[in-house]
């Protein structure tokens, strides 16, 4: 990839972020918010708080670790307003060629290390092909 389809990627990824800062409440909640997606868009095999923090704020890692492990446990958000201003954003991008004609909905989970990451659950895995801790992805009313 070259530098320019880099730097549009960038930007389309702070828009989509800035898309979503408008559904999840007070200001302060919007670098958490930011640095989260980053965390979970880079490399790594933990995902939890601790560990992308350290990715994101190498030089501020407490207090990165802090803002948004609060984030995601304490700050009050609607997941179904945010999963609807994800969907605003996103469908528009999918149909600009085509219609949708089908969807292929795929049961597998995220592995992960722990019981104790958010959303986190022992079940089904078809990235591991076994019951192992997953992240529980949310589904949809049809």
């Amino acid at each position: 990839m070259d530098l320019r389809a880099t730097k549009g990627v960038a930007s389309r990824f702070v828009e989509y972020i800035e898309h979503l800062s408008e559904v999840i409440g007070h200001a302060d909640r919007h670098g958490p918010l930011a640095a989260y997606c980053t965390g979970l868009l880079l490399p790594g095999t933990r995902k939890s708080v601790e560990p992308m923090a350290a990715r994101v704020a190498p030089e501020a890692v407490g207090a990165t670790h802090q803002s948004m492990h609060h984030f995601v446990a304490k700050a009050p958000w609607d997941e179904l307003e945010l999963l609807a201003a994800v969907r605003t954003y996103v469908l528009p991008e999918i149909e600009r060629y085509a219609a949708i004609r089908a969807w292929i909905v795929d049961d597998t989970g995220i592995p992960k290390k722990g019981k104790h990451s958010v959303a986190v659950a022992r079940q089904y895995c078809g990235e591991l092909g076994k019951q192992d801790f997953s992240l529980l992805l949310p589904r949809q009313a049809a």
